[in-house]
């Protein structure tokens, strides 16, 4: 069944300008803070990242024919120290134990790699459409830190939508705390209008192709004043640090834009 769900979004990309319109905007905001080099990518899906970053590897929970194996982001099969960049789009939501992910992120990245991340924002309006018009919960209770035991029974798809804007706020001291080797590089929220508008990853499509580029320049200068109140979407850049004795990065220094 999974499979499936993966070829039917695969189907559903090709045959959807808007869509990929919209990714080329992620992925453009990924190519602009990723380091040079090898580049793992976690749940790829529909397997579209390679179109515009060199030098990845493709891999998902679930095997599919378009990716490069399977893997499970809290155990993930690569040596120590060995890749410059980890690529996550709608991903962190669905991992059952955050925690071990990025445990395994840091054994995995070189000093100075990246773990670079597009995922759901809650924000006040995000909230209500995510509710009432998305099948994945936003359970905003939930302790992002709180580690638990991978269930392998588990649905891969099974997800909480709240996971990515608690970790990157109201649990980000405690983050900050349990993963000093990580540096914050970018927290940014964005995407206003369009993301909604095109029923993502579903048949139908609210806007026409020939206005989504206007429209994604509108929510790029609109993002700074109306992003805390409805932005759908968070961009979080990660950084290992060079050295683990360099002290934490305060709030007021973590880069938005």
């Amino acid at each position: 069944m999974s499979h499936l769900i993966l070829s039917d979004q695969r189907r559903i990309w090709r045959k959807k300008p808007v869509l990929q319109y919209i990714y080329r905007d992620f992925y453009s905001r990924i190519l602009r803070y990723a380091s040079a080099g090898l580049t793992l990518e976690i749940g790829g899906g529909s397997g579209n990242l390679k179109e515009f970053l060199p030098n990845v590897i493709s891999t998902d929970l679930v095997p599919s024919p378009w990716l490069d194996a399977a893997a499970d982001a809290q155990r993930l099969p690569f040596v120590d120290k060995c890749l410059d960049n980890i690529v996550c789009v709608d991903v962190l939501h669905h991992i059952e134990s955050p925690v071990r992910f990025l445990r395994e992120s840091s054994r995995i990245l070189k000093p100075g790699g990246k773990l670079l991340m597009v995922e759901p924002a809650i924000t006040p309006i995000s909230w209500l459409c995510y509710r009432c018009f998305h099948p994945e919960p936003v359970k905003m209770g939930a302790d992002p830190l709180c580690e638990v035991t991978p269930d392998s029974a588990r649905v891969p798809f099974d997800a909480n939508q709240a996971i990515p804007t608690l970790l990157f706020g109201k649990y980000r001291r405690q983050l900050e705390d349990e993963f000093p080797e990580f540096k914050i590089e970018v927290i940014q929220l964005f995407s206003l209008f369009a993301y909604p508008l095109s029923g993502g990853f579903r048949n139908w499509c609210l806007i026409p192709a020939g206005v989504v580029k206007s429209l994604l320049v509108l929510e790029e200068w609109m993002s700074r004043l109306l992003g805390p109140l409805m932005a759908f979407r968070i961009f979080v850049v990660l950084e290992k640090r060079v050295s683990d004795s360099q002290p934490h990065l305060n709030t007021s220094e973590s880069r938005h834009v």
